[in-house]
């Protein structure tokens, strides 16, 4: 009868340690599961795709190697319009802006002074020519009475003295008449000098152009005596002179008659072009820079452009139109970049065997180059192929031989971008910074290699 409870006991106090363990299995699998689908998680959330090839499209574009510098727009000529006689500016015919041809009367000055100079000059060649008949008459006069005593100093019928002053009124007679004549020549050269000094008080202009500056009002007082003062400056707006500095780094790629084009600040898309003139032998050094200035023309028949606008421009050393073009990133250059000095020698010729292939011969012919490029064929195996490479810009370059229009090459590498979600995280948007290239996978990528 005693065992009975005791067995009951033991039942009953097994039963809850039972229902624990069973309770912390179950905790410990709903641990498991989470860790796992967490762990899931998150190597699906930053799952990074590995980087694949940009491939680029061979295709037919032009293509130029240009040396960039900075330059002012100049008048082709300007001349200053100054007075040569001293007076008052009595008037002025002209206005800044406005349009003058050669020999136009642009101003007078007060002209009193030189109209009286000239008066007092023709009154004097009037008065020598009057007694230039005098003169004449007193010379006739001495030699018969030269030529009388001659007879009677023959005859021994007058004294010596008679004689000799005969002979000296003679010779004091050809002096006298002698001295008149030079003396209305004298007086025809003052006369001459006045009336120039004269015509020097109407201002007309040296050269056809545009009036740019006026320096001087009416009714100044102009002294002419030490040096011409400036009343106006003249220029020639129909054609302009671009003054350029050119860096002593770029001054051996250039020289005359080297193509060149220019933009400014508010022509937009509008290019002018011309061909450099002159680079000047005298450099300028600003903080230890130095820099030589190179001068082109270029016509201004449309009044687009002004004096003193600001230039970007650009000399073309090299170029060709129409030829096969590749990204200069699919290109691995056989020299590791570096030119010798035989092949910058021989961008110095002529670019005449270029015309067949599109390139305008308007620019020395850069020296063909060999490199190297991965070419994409169509069921996406990549191979390296050999080039010879033409002109070359910063970003693409010509091929001359070893490729065909349309195929592809690899042309770097096409980062891709996290999927969304993985955004806040730092390590991962530093990894693939901008986003990636849509569209750039392989081995598609971006048609045409824009």
């Amino acid at each position: 009868m005693s065992a009975e409870p005791t067995e009951s006991k033991v039942a009953s106090a097994a039963a809850p340690s039972g229902r624990r363990r069973k309770r912390g299995l179950t905790t410990l699998v709903m641990l498991a599961a989470a860790a796992g689908g967490g762990y899931y998680w998150y190597g699906t959330a930053f799952e990074v795709e590995a980087d694949r090839p940009f491939v680029a499209t061979v295709t037919r574009a032009d293509i130029e190697t240009a040396v960039a510098s900075a330059g002012t727009l100049q008048p082709s000529n300007t001349v200053p319009v100054g007075a040569q006689v001293s007076g008052q500016l009595q008037k002025l015919h002209v206005n800044v802006g406005d349009q003058v041809d050669t020999g136009q009367l642009l101003g007078e000055i007060d002209a009193r002074v030189q109209r009286n100079k000239v008066a007092s000059s023709r009154a004097s060649i009037a008065s020598a020519e009057a007694q230039i008949a005098a003169r004449r008459e007193a010379l006739l006069l001495s030699e018969a009475n030269w030529e009388r005593q001659q007879r009677l100093w023959e005859e021994q019928a007058t004294s010596k003295q008679e004689y000799d002053s005969a002979r000296n009124n003679l010779a004091a007679a050809q002096a006298s008449l002698t001295q008149q004549e030079q003396s209305i020549i004298q007086s025809k050269a003052t006369l001459a000098t006045d009336e120039t000094l004269l015509e020097y008080t109407q201002i007309f202009a040296p050269i056809g152009g545009t009036v740019v500056s006026i320096a001087m009002k009416e009714g100044v007082t102009l002294n002419a005596t030490q040096q011409s003062p400036t009343i106006m400056q003249i220029a020639n707006l129909e054609t302009m002179t671009v003054e350029t500095q050119i860096s002593e780094a770029d001054i051996g790629k250039l020289y005359p008659g080297v193509p060149v084009y220019f933009t400014t600040l508010g022509s937009g898309d509008r290019r002018w072009h011309s061909s450099l003139r002159q680079i000047l032998p005298t450099p300028t050094a600003t903080n230890n820079v130095v820099t030589y200035t190179g001068l082109f023309d270029v016509d201004n028949s449309d009044g687009a452009l002004q004096s003193g606008m600001t230039t970007q421009v650009y000399f073309v050393t090299s170029s060709a139109r129409d030829v096969l073009t590749v990204p200069i990133g699919a290109l691995t250059f056989a020299d590791a970049g570096r030119r010798n000095d035989a092949a910058l020698r021989a961008e110095g010729g002529v670019d005449a065997d270029r015309r067949g292939r599109g390139g305008a011969a308007t620019a020395r012919a850069a020296a063909p180059r060999q490199a190297m490029v991965r070419v994409v064929a169509a069921d996406g195996t990549i191979t390296e192929r050999a080039v010879t490479v033409g002109v070359t810009s910063r970003v693409a370059a010509e091929v001359i031989s070893g490729l065909k229009e349309g195929e592809q090459v690899v042309a770097g590498i096409a980062q891709t971008t996290a999927p969304a979600g993985a955004g806040n995280n730092n390590q991962n948007n530093n990894r693939f910074p901008g986003g990636g290239f849509p569209g750039g996978g392989f081995p598609g990528g971006f048609p045409g290699g824009r």
